[in-house]
């Protein structure tokens, strides 16, 4: 009972943080995650009724936590995409003639 308890507060806590307005803190998530996989192992069968509907709230949690952490996740990978596209284009600002095309360029073989 314990544990299934943990759980769910861990469970709770990264949704609380995944939720916020502020920029999230990935290495507190990150241990929350690690924390929350030891309890999720730890779990048994639930027993009595009140560990069942404990269990079903973890289950709807569960679902909850997936779509944050996907969310959180494509708005990291578009970070990384601005952040690629932004370096490059500052790069070509920095030294306009690095990457001139030369496939267009006509050599006579004639002499």
């Amino acid at each position: 009972m314990e544990a299934i308890k943990q759980c769910y507060a861990i469970t709770k806590e990264i949704i609380d943080l995944l939720k916020g307005e502020q920029e999230v803190d990935l290495t507190k998530v990150d241990l929350l995650l690690e924390q929350r996989q030891s309890c999720l192992s730890l779990l048994k069968a639930p027993i009595t009724e009140n560990e069942k509907k404990l269990g079903q709230a973890l289950l709807q949690q569960d679902k909850e936590l997936l779509d944050l952490l996907q969310r959180e996740k494509i708005s990291i990978q578009k970070e990384l995409r601005d952040l690629k596209y932004k370096k490059a284009s500052n790069q070509k600002y920095v030294n306009p003639y690095q990457a001139l095309q030369t496939d267009g360029v006509f050599y006579d073989k004639r002499k």
